[in-house]
């Protein structure tokens, strides 16, 4: 380990000494032309720093017994580092032939190299087994990896030390046959009040856990009642058998439905005094199971809080969960995490965790052998900054309630055109925890056929040019055709405008020859899709890929919104939003986050949206979306869509819809339907209904 030492040491003492010349002749004449004592110096300030002492020549004492005496001085420091550095060296004032050397000593408050820990949180500690909070803290939604869950919006935090100053004397040892410097041991080398039998401990104490908003100031995160529920096992009488500890383990197991083997084989392998948590659950959630607790011997529920969402569901893949840090956490915090903290595991919690966290107070005393300890340095806990978000609480809670009951993976995206604020980003119980909403990549099948028009508007076409719509059409050997249900009125020569309001295939493959691929891609990026990263939006999200080369059944087919394209539910509602505001929208979930918007290679004007609301309405009007049309408040314009995936035989389907109504963007998706208007359409007419 490198020791942080001046090299200006030997010119440091030659200053310092200069006023005591007569000290220093004095033990010139004592000890003839004695060693230069720095490297002496420079030996004890390695060894205070590794706790190393063979390489420092001691006075009385042996460097084996030093080192075990400093190991139980530092052991409650939580592996923190130090650094020591010689500041001067003079002539001892009261002994001859000896030298005073002072050091500075800083300790590195801001980390834990090697994951020890101290004493965490202090006084405030809660019991040593912390509930895992199986109901409220499980962590199951970031599971792609497009959430780097070690990645934080902050800066490391700033380095944060304890410095003083300390002395050790060097004697000189002109015995043997060579002279030598020894320093004389004490513990209060270290820190200048150690005595001996004393020790160093560092206490942590959580600061207090910043809160998330969400539109319209509302408060989506924050402290709520609980009850830590577990098995207190000093609560059995005297006698207690084992046995009848794990029995009573299994049953509580079986009242709040955890796995009773495990919860009493915790029991078992705990000690006397523990307490021995089976589950984390609202007070509003507990009801008359208090009861059956209650006559459970050993079983206990405890009031507490815990920074939670309005319910269990609203928004636990976007916001995401608080729980014990992992080991895993722990390790790439680089020390800023210790074990037992409670920080963000999953979603914005995590991802904006040393934000919402704050700074833990710290406390180190001198701990004697005898007697009450002592401070010696103290930093207050500042606590967390709030983090704001868009997301609606009633839309939000609409938006999941409208999905409650959708089996296949699924999911609700509002945005607000006007802002690019995504007010609901729900993801149904199918999605099993999974941002469906924000993170799913799906083939957005005819829903895309929107930036397919756009690529035609730029290449000529309005939307009233005729177009072929053919019940089939061959492409390289590869037939196309249209959806089951498709209008046979609509066949033949009909406009552009009639082409995307039906939802014609043929049409759109037809006029592959219009548009390259790399137009397309261009058009889909200046609807939103595919624009902007993490980094940019300032949360994990997907938007949509859309490739620049493809050709023959390839390029065919991403004309239909297949092929290799791909979208989540949030890229399709910021294309809708883009098109609502006539211009070129990126989803807005965080404040403060992203506000520089990602520009597309070319720009979408109020021109071009006019004529694909134009379209979109037409969908409505007399299209394949005309049961939107009792939807009340301002007129809706949609586009229904399908897409096939799979190698089954018929292939299986996803069901999108998207739309837009006044300042309001919707994106609605079923991973596995019969078609968009018959499986997405009624959520999404069921959604704008009740909003």
């Amino acid at each position: 380990m490198s020791v942080p030492t001046h090299l200006g040491t030997r010119r440091m003492r030659g200053m310092a000494i200069a006023g005591i010349a007569s000290t220093a002749l004095i033990l010139s004449s004592c000890s003839g032309d004695p060693p230069d004592p720095d490297p002496a110096a420079e030996a004890v300030a390695e060894a205070l720093v590794s706790g190393e002492f063979g390489g420092v020549a001691l006075a009385g004492a042996a460097a084996s017994d030093v080192e075990a005496e400093f190991e139980e001085i530092v052991e409650g420091m939580g592996g923190l580092t130090r650094s020591v550095d010689v500041r001067a060296i003079v002539a001892d004032e009261e002994l001859e032939d000896a030298w005073a050397v002072t050091y500075d000593v800083s300790w590195n408050l801001s980390g834990d190299t090697n994951g020890t820990g101290g004493e965490a949180n202090g006084d405030d500690a809660p019991p040593d087994d912390e509930p895992d909070d199986a109901d409220e803290t499980d962590d199951a939604s970031e599971e792609d990896g497009e959430d780097d869950p070690g990645e934080d919006d902050s800066e490391a935090s700033a380095s944060v030390e304890w410095s003083y100053s300390t002395t050790a004397r060097l004697i000189l040892d002109d015995e043997g046959e060579d002279e030598q410097w020894r320093t004389e041991w004490a513990p209060s080398l270290l820190h200048p009040d150690l005595e001996s039998g004393d020790r160093l401990r560092l206490r942590r104490q959580s600061a207090e856990r910043a809160e998330i908003f969400g539109a319209g100031g509302s408060v989506l995160v924050t402290d709520r009642d609980v009850f830590r529920i577990g098995i207190d096992k000093t609560k059995f009488d005297d006698g207690t058998s084992e046995g009848d500890m794990v029995a009573a383990a299994e049953a509580l197991a079986d009242v709040v439905g955890v796995d009773p083997e495990g919860l009493g084989e915790r029991v078992r392998a705990t000690g006397d005094q523990a307490f021995v948590d089976a589950v984390t659950l609202r007070q509003t959630d507990v009801g008359s199971i208090l009861n059956d607790i209650e006559d459970i011997d050993g079983a206990v529920a405890l009031p507490d809080t815990m920074q939670l969402a309005p319910t269990r569901e609203f928004a636990r893949p976007i916001l995401g969960t608080v729980g014990d840090a992992t080991a895993e956490i722990v390790e790439e915090s680089e020390g800023r995490i210790q074990a037992g903290d409670l920080v963000g595991t999953s979603g914005l919690q995590r991802q904006y965790d040393e934000r919402l966290r704050g700074t833990p107070g710290l406390q180190i005393q001198i701990v004697p052998s005898d007697g009450d300890p002592s401070t010696v340095h103290e930093n207050e806990p500042e606590a967390g900054e709030d983090l704001v978000t868009t997301l609606s609480i009633d839309l939000q809670m609409y938006a999941e309630d409208v999905l409650s009951d959708v089996g296949p993976p699924s999911a609700i995206v509002a945005v607000q055109p006007s802002t690019g604020h995504v007010l609901a980003a729900a993801s149904g119980p199918g999605s099993e925890g999974y941002s469906t909403a924000t993170l799913g990549q799906y083939a957005p099948g005819s829903t895309f056929k929107v930036a397919t028009a756009l690529a035609l508007l730029r290449a000529g076409l309005t939307p009233d040019s005729s177009v072929e719509c053919p019940d089939t059409i061959n492409i390289d050997g590869r037939e196309f055709g249209n959806y089951s249900a498709y209008p046979e009125s609509a066949l033949g020569e009909i406009t552009l405008r009639t082409a995307l309001a039906e939802s014609c295939n043929t049409a759109f493959i037809g006029l592959n020859g219009e548009v390259p691929q790399s137009a397309l891609a261009e058009a889909a990026n200046s609807l939103g899709l595919g624009l902007g990263n993490e980094n940019e939006l300032g949360y994990s999200a997907f938007l949509g890929s859309a490739p620049d080369e493809a050709d023959g059944t390839a390029h065919a087919a991403s004309m239909i919104g297949q092929g290799e394209l791909l979208a989540s539910p949030l890229a399709m509602a910021t294309v809708a939003a883009s098109i609502s505001a006539g211009e070129t929208v990126a989803p807005r979930l965080v404040e403060g986050a992203g506000e520089t918007d990602p520009e597309p290679s070319v720009p979408f004007d109020d021109d071009e949206a006019e004529q694909l609301r134009d379209m979109m309405y037409a969908a409505v009007d007399s299209g394949s979306a005309t049961f939107l049309q009792s939807v009340p408040g301002e007129r809706v314009g949609a586009k229904t869509g399908t897409a096939e995936y799979g190698t089954d035989s018929p292939p299986r389907t996803h069901a999108w819809m998207i739309a837009i109504q006044g300042d309001f963007a919707v994106a609605v998706f079923v991973e596995d339907g019969d078609s968009g208007s018959q499986t997405a359409g009624p959520l999404l007419e069921e959604f704008l209904s009740g909003i």
